[in-house]
């Protein structure tokens, strides 16, 4: 199934082979060239090469081939801000500026930037043909209020044939634009029309619906695929976006995507979203990009639902993060793995790590998915599982398969973040690679040969409880009496209760019971230190 085939079929609510993914490449695609937006934005070349390394990374089943709410606002004088790392802003509304509506046409595909995104698709769809390509046009909502301003919300009262005129422009604005689009070999046109989250439902049908409707007309009777994309807080309004009778309603993390569900598939609309842009996909890590996908999966189901960014992905966002989650989306073992992981919140209980301290054993412990079911689990165990009789009883080993929630305990324990992975007395040996047998067990040696040499540093040790017999010292020589267990440590322990012994540590009856711990270390034989030697010896203390 190529991508195109499977977003026609989500978008149909159709059950597909895995997830469609769309990450929505704008400006990004210009970090990934290393340039700036203000020029990717101008350049037909710069979007084809900027959207092209986007395909080459994240592997897309979708793709928009620019994002960008100011196109047609431009064309029509919009005065534009630009800026390095996003889209440009409208910072002029002409029909504030002495501008009629009646002077306002209908761009043509030759007219501003549009020509360069035009041009742009073009060489797009001849290069990857298996893709699914989106065209995004401004809403029509979002159009008039670059061309009016804000004043649209007050003449929406006090002029409101006025504004509905005005609507009815940018809808045929957006038939036109989406024709060419739909002409130059998109497969979906997304109506982007975020300002739709500042209106309530009633609004929404009166100034919104009537026109949106028929923009998705136009876009079934080309043979394309819609979709209806809202950023914010517009949950009020997913109802009667789904009565413009879309293809897909998209939305962003500000609406919880269980609802976003709910109301699409009761009407049989497929839905995307709604990966988090900034605490994710921006500022957090490849797991937590992993974890936010697995989320939206989950909820999104199998059936109509395409996993997307919330919105135009920041332009800083580390490619890294990006590339996490296309490894899930492409590798169900890997998706398991971090589901596990994202499925249990670990509790406070922790790994108990007394086995590692006992005597001269060493543990060797394999955290796997289950080395049943995965092939590089079973390759892994079964290194170890050759090894380990090389070492007779010094050395025994585990299988910790994290579909268990004890397994997972360990594994979140150990910092493991990947498997499978070997850990040697709780230290990450090897990650994600089957070790070769002379290097498995140079490893294990290593530890060995360190644990010698920690216990004859440990032998000179010596531990002294002060203080009466009584309760809280019975209780302080329990707790040390453990800690040196679960340690596997070899220190002596002493009482002492002479008063004068007691004294001579600088403390009184009243500030038992005390700890105090010696360690004797060798220092040097059969030679006089010199006097800057012994300073720094005493430094230690």
């Amino acid at each position: 199934m190529t991508g195109k085939e499977r977003i026609a079929r989500a978008f149909k609510c159709e059950k597909t082979d895995r997830v469609p993914w769309v990450p929505f490449v704008g400006c990004h695609a210009a970090n990934l060239l290393n340039k700036k937006a203000s020029e990717y934005l101008k350049s037909s070349e710069l979007i084809v090469a900027g959207v092209t390394e986007a395909i080459r990374l994240y592997k897309p089943d979708g793709i928009p081939v620019a994002f960008d709410l100011q196109l047609e606002a431009e064309v029509f004088g919009c005065e534009l801000k630009w800026a390095d790392e996003n889209p440009p802003a409208v910072v002029s509304h002409p029909l504030c500026n002495g501008t009629s509506l009646e002077d306002l046409k209908i761009p043509s595909p030759e007219d501003g930037r549009i020509k360069t995104v035009i041009d742009a698709t073009i060489k797009l769809r001849k290069a990857n043909p298996d893709i699914a390509l989106y065209g995004l046009i401004t809403g029509p909502f979002t159009l008039a209020l670059h061309l009016l301003g804000t004043d649209i919300f007050m003449k929406m009262f006090d002029d409101r044939e006025y504004v509905l005129g005005l609507l009815s422009f940018c809808r045929d604005v957006c038939k036109a634009v989406s024709d060419y689009y739909i002409d130059a070999g998109c497969d979906v046109i997304a109506v982007v029309d975020p300002m739709t989250s500042q209106i309530g439902t009633d609004q929404f049908q009166e100034f919104v619906t009537p026109f949106a409707t028929e923009v998705f007309d136009e876009i079934r009777s080309k043979g394309a695929l819609s979709s209806f994309f809202v950023c914010g807080h517009a949950q009020q309004n997913i109802e009667v976006m789904c009565d413009c009778r879309p293809d897909n309603i998209s939305i962003d993390e500000n609406i919880p995507l269980d609802f976003v569900r709910q109301q699409c598939t009761s009407r049989n609309i497929s839905f995307g979203g709604n990966l988090q842009l900034t605490t994710v996909l921006l500022l957090g890590t490849p797991v937590d990009a992993q974890k936010n996908a697995i989320a939206c999966m989950e909820i999104g189901g199998d059936k109509g639902f395409i996993l997307s960014p919330g919105c135009d992905m920041p332009y800083g966002t580390p490619p890294a993060n990006v590339e996490a989650i296309v490894e899930i989306i492409n590798d169900p073992y890997k998706k398991d793995i971090v589901k596990a992981m994202a499925d249990d919140e670990v509790d406070d209980n922790r790994l108990d790590m007394r086995e590692y301290g006992q005597a001269d054993r060493v543990i060797v412990d394999i955290i796997t998915l289950d080395s049943e079911a995965c092939a590089p689990c079973q390759y892994m165990v079964d290194a170890v599982k050759k090894v380990a009789p090389e070492f007779n009883d010094i050395v025994i080993w585990h299988e910790h398969k994290i579909k268990y929630r004890e397994s997972l305990v360990f594994m979140t324990s150990l910092m493991v973040r990947n498997v499978p992975t070997i850990c040697i007395d709780g230290q990450i040996t090897f990650v994600s690679r089957i070790p070769p047998r002379d290097e498995l067990i140079r490893a294990i040696q290593e530890r060995i040969n360190e644990k010698i040499r920690m216990r004859v540093k440990q032998r000179k040790a010596t531990l002294y409880i002060l203080g009466e017999e009584n309760d809280k010292s019975s209780e302080v020589r329990e707790r040390v009496e453990l800690a040196i267990k679960e340690l596997g440590a070899d220190v002596n322990v002493k009482i002492v209760s002479d008063e004068k012994t007691i004294n001579s540590y600088g403390l009184t009856k009243s500030q038992t019971p005390a700890v105090v711990m010696a360690r004797h270390q060798l220092k040097s034989t059969r030679i006089v230190p010199e006097t800057m030697v012994i300073k720094e010896w005493l430094k230690e203390l």
